[in-house]
């Protein structure tokens, strides 16, 4: 067999495997958060970034409309919602103050910004993360954790949506 005919081969394969990947490429719903503390600002930054298309669709199926998340109003609906299913507490229980900073959105994701003001990322003690588990039962969140010099993953799920850092 030549090479140009067995490089052929392997590109031909390359495309059905891409292809594929491409037909079951939503059958996994995930989020990825961020939490560190920033020096300069003095504040722990929160960054969750979610699948557009899963915001969308659980969006539109609680309210029965299509949004656009460049729009400020549609943007406040966004976030009473992840402020119901995310939140931080301190070792007392106490839900630590998250604010707004804002969001980013793309053709492929949702980027939101929140940030907890004057608190080092050391004050979290458990982590609340049930980012659209109610809507999508297979939905993972991982939460990357930094704080004391050391990085910290957790996994979460419909059933485990609540976990202490320590």
């Amino acid at each position: 067999m030549s090479v140009r005919r067995i490089w052929v081969k392997a590109a031909c394969a390359a495309a059905l495997a891409c292809a594929c990947v491409a037909g079951q490429a939503h059958r996994f719903h995930a989020g990825i958060t961020d939490i560190a503390f920033n020096a300069h600002t003095g504040n722990t930054e929160v960054v969750h970034t979610y699948m557009a298309h899963d915001v969308e669709a659980l969006l539109a199926n609680l309210y029965q409309r299509q949004f656009d998340l460049s729009d400020a109003d549609d943007q406040a609906v966004l976030r009473k919602y992840l402020e119901k299913q995310f939140w931080l507490a301190d070792k007392a229980g106490k839900r630590l103050p998250l604010n707004w900073v804002g969001l980013t959105v793309d053709t492929d994701s949702v980027t939101v910004f929140q940030e907890i003001p004057a608190t080092p990322a050391e004050k979290v003690e458990t982590i609340h993360a049930a980012v659209l588990v109610d809507f999508l039962p297979d939905q993972v969140n991982t939460v990357n954790y930094s704080a004391g010099g050391s990085l910290r993953t957790f996994g979460f799920n419909a059933r485990q949506s609540e976990l202490s850092v320590h």
